[in-house]
């Protein structure tokens, strides 16, 4: 069945699942066609006639763009055909779907991971630094995002934060039995980052303060953990409310030689088709210089920009990944060491943090700001004006990309 196990008991913490490989799986797998014009006709027969199975599919929703899991949790797979990618459930006793389907050979089975919001490189001094701001210039740009819609697929967000009064705001949670409530602060400090204004001492912290904020819970619990078939359900669900700009500070860890997902491809392909971009985090998992390792995953994926982080001193930070397995690429860079942004104002309304997810929401909310300027442009051509304006940085490319995100 496609149910996973209750939310409620906490997955395994990063360090856990970094020393038990079994525990970035969840045991069901994602399918995705080998070719795009391709569909999942053939697919749903074999389960459907030949094994009996139940298959449920998007279209069978009246609400189709704000399907969770718990609507087609009794099937044993899920369709979302628009970005040829399905999610099927393979209980031991039911072995032999993969093999009846093996033979077929025109999709491929990816094993479902873990995702996690990376996590934070805390300071020892919570300091109103927002050197990003004024290093990217943010705070020299005469655009604000305004009509451009930005999507935030993270931990939810403080909707009672008063920095964001009046603001609109739409929300969906995908993971199940949880509201789109914060309580891990992540996806409130990279809204805040990408969306926000100002603080309560009128302190800039955010990039495209009047742009229209989508919020997608797709991690959950106090360690904002989720599955690859919520994050591509919160995709889903952006692209059909038109959103420009999808920000991913999220990702589970790639190892040397190791390929990217296809679903993803398939869903960041399908995303620039209809007009989205997705930005993500390239990783936390590098501990330089000794030991670096490859761009995370969803972020590996040729379609999605992947973002690295940098200190004050525009360096690399120390944790940020690099491309190092082929086929990737380090896209851009952004400030992602000692930012300062938004917080869950139960806990405290303002934190300083460190990671990759800082530096994602920097170059989403100035891709905002490039959607309002270029209000025609496609996705490929906002990736364009991106990098091509991005101010050059030190090599290695692999460290860097493009280079600092600079505001037009």
């Amino acid at each position: 069945m496609i149910k996973l196990a209750s939310t409620e008991e906490p997955m395994a913490s990063n360090e856990q699942q970094l020393s038990n490989q079994s525990n970035f799986y969840t045991g069901r797998y994602l399918m995705s066609l080998t070719h795009e014009d391709m569909d999942f006709s053939g697919v749903k027969n074999v389960l459907k006639n030949e094994l009996g199975l139940k298959v449920a599919q998007m279209g069978d929703f009246d609400d189709k763009e704000s399907v969770t899991e718990k609507e087609y949790e009794d099937s044993d797979m899920m369709i979302f055909e628009d970005i040829g990618v399905a999610l099927l459930g393979i209980d031991e006793d039911q072995s032999e779907v993969a093999s009846a389907l093996s033979v077929r050979g025109n999709f491929i089975l990816e094993p479902e991971e873990v995702i996690m919001a990376p996590d934070p490189q805390a300071l020892s001094v919570q300091n109103k630094s927002t050197w990003g701001i004024t290093a990217t210039d943010v705070d020299k740009s005469s655009y604000s995002g305004k009509g451009v819609k930005i999507a935030i697929l993270d931990t939810g967000f403080d909707f009672k934060h008063p920095d964001f009064s009046g603001r609109t705001i739409q929300s969906k949670s995908f993971v199940p039995n949880e509201s789109a409530d914060d309580i891990n602060g992540h996806g409130t400090h990279c809204t805040g980052t990408a969306c926000g204004h100002k603080d309560s001492s009128g302190v800039r912290y955010g990039v495209a303060y009047d742009s229209d904020i989508f919020i997608g819970k797709v991690l959950g619990g106090k360690k904002g953990q989720g599955t690859d078939s919520w994050i591509l359900s919160g995709i889903n669900w952006a692209v059909s409310n038109n959103c420009q700009i999808i920000s991913m500070s999220l990702g589970s860890r790639v190892f040397p030689g190791q390929g990217h997902k296809l679903a993803y491809e398939r869903a960041a392909k399908y995303a620039l088709k209809q007009g989205s971009l997705i930005i993500a985090a390239s990783g936390n998992d590098s501990h330089r210089p000794f030991n670096i390792n490859p761009i995370g995953s969803p972020a590996n994926v040729p379609s999605i920009m992947s973002v690295a982080a940098v200190d004050s001193n525009l360096k690399v930070a120390r944790f940020s990944n690099r491309a190092i397995n082929p086929g990737t690429m380090m896209e851009i860079s952004g400030p992602g060491v000692g930012v300062y942004s938004s917080w869950i104002t139960s806990t405290k309304p303002y934190n300083t943090i460190s990671g990759t997810s800082m530096a994602t929401p920097h170059v989403a909310g100035i891709a905002g700001l490039y959607a309002e300027k270029f209000p025609i442009h496609t996705p490929i051509q906002l990736w364009g004006a991106l990098t091509s304006q991005a101010k050059p940085l030190s090599v290695p490319v692999g460290d860097y990309g493009a280079g600092l995100v600079l505001a037009p």
